[in-house]
């Protein structure tokens, strides 16, 4: 079994991965269409997936109350059900099948399907847009020099490289954990299933064995997916706090 290749999108000088732009907008579609779904005909008492939409806003709002200031949860509590909504889905769609152009010498498969996040280019634009968010979100508070004093001056000046550095180091571990993650879940599921189908018939008798790890580790990496996209979300609205709220 060989190296994995990429769906690549040609456009002009630049090469798009086809199977990354795909799989992201097919999560963005399934997240829009769930929450369209789940919000239409809204009753007073709620009851089945009304309950279920209002209980994600009311968990990405806890998120927000114990990282932020009480008054900023109307501020922040949208974003967070939003990127919560989305990471859900993208960490999970890989896991529901695997799709790949396999060619007849074996070289390599083209992959077709997989999470989104299972893609270090996707994560770090991810994190790449948090942290975005989050200095414009210090700008807009205290205007560009009061940013600046507040973010990396307050209260030590000579502490400012090293404040500097570590917006970087925020950017790239935000992006690789959940990348890590991730990408190493199906991995594993791709490893199991390899059990089964990597020497044809004859690996029919590992069968038994390889539909209970399969589960397993399905349900595994489902548990560790939601993690994921919690402190995710966490982690945003704990830097956004770090440039909005004056300390004392």
């Amino acid at each position: 079994m060989g190296s994995e290749s990429h769906f690549v999108i040609p456009l002009g000088p630049i090469d798009i991965d086809g199977t990354l732009l795909l799989m992201t907008l097919l999560t963005v579609a399934i997240v829009f269409g769930l929450i369209y779904w789940a919000s239409r005909d809204l009753q007073i008492k709620p009851k089945g997936k009304q309950n279920v939409l209002e209980w994600v806003i009311d968990f990405a709002g806890g998120i927000v109350k114990e990282n932020q200031a009480p008054k900023e949860l109307k501020s922040f509590q949208l974003i967070s059900f939003v990127l919560f909504s989305f990471l859900i889905v993208a960490n999970n769609i890989g896991l529901i099948t695997k799709l790949a152009i396999i060619p007849s010498n074996g070289v390599a498969e083209m992959s077709l399907w997989k999470s989104p996040t299972a893609d270090p280019a996707a994560t770090m634009t991810l994190a790449f847009m948090v942290m975005l968010l989050v200095h414009y979100m210090g700008v807009q508070r205290f205007g560009f020099k009061g940013y600046l004093k507040h973010s990396f001056v307050e209260p030590m000046p000579v502490m400012a490289p090293m404040k500097v550095l570590e917006e970087f180091t925020n950017i790239l571990t935000l992006g690789l954990r959940l990348y890590g993650n991730i990408f190493a879940g199906e991995l594993l599921l791709g490893l199991i299933a390899g059990l089964v189908t990597s020497n044809g018939f004859h690996s029919f008798w590992m069968l038994p064995l390889a539909i209970p790890l399969e589960m397993i580790w399905i349900g595994f990496s489902i548990f560790i997916s939601m993690i994921q996209a919690f402190i995710f979300v966490t982690l945003m609205n704990v830097y956004i706090s770090h440039k909005i709220t004056v300390e004392h």
